[in-house]
């Protein structure tokens, strides 16, 4: 039997200015371990802490710039582009440009505070 999700749950984001996190799939929202899926809302100048997380994200960009920092580097994704980390892989996520970003993630497992190791945390 389908299970319809009717609205998300908001979880508190990390970074220097208020972002909104639509989880529709997760831990919190569907009590799904497995996988989670949110809708991201970041601001123009927001920066969130660097992370080495214990799941595989993968990132799609709806509208807006999304930059992505890695060791190997820095690379701006545009509306349309996405990409895959890899579990306990460091990344940055940061919306630098005007308008900000809207993006949806998909954590395998789902994303938990306990599991994304934020840096300083």
């Amino acid at each position: 039997m389908p299970k319809y999700i009717q609205s998300p749950s908001i979880i508190k984001a990390a970074g220097n200015l208020p972002k909104i996190i639509e989880e529709y799939v997760g831990r919190v929202n569907t009590q799904n371990d497995d996988i989670s899926i949110a809708r991201m809302k970041s601001p123009e100048g927001w920066i969130e802490p660097g992370q080495t997380p214990e799941f595989e994200e993968f990132t799609l960009v709806v509208r807006g710039t999304l930059k992505v920092t890695t060791k190997e580097g820095d690379q701006s994704l545009k509306e349309g582009q996405a990409v895959l980390l890899r579990a306990g892989e460091w990344v940055q996520y940061s919306s630098p440009e005007p308008g900000g970003a809207e993006y949806i993630s998909v954590c395998l497992p789902a994303f938990s505070p306990d599991s994304v190791h934020r840096d300083g945390y």
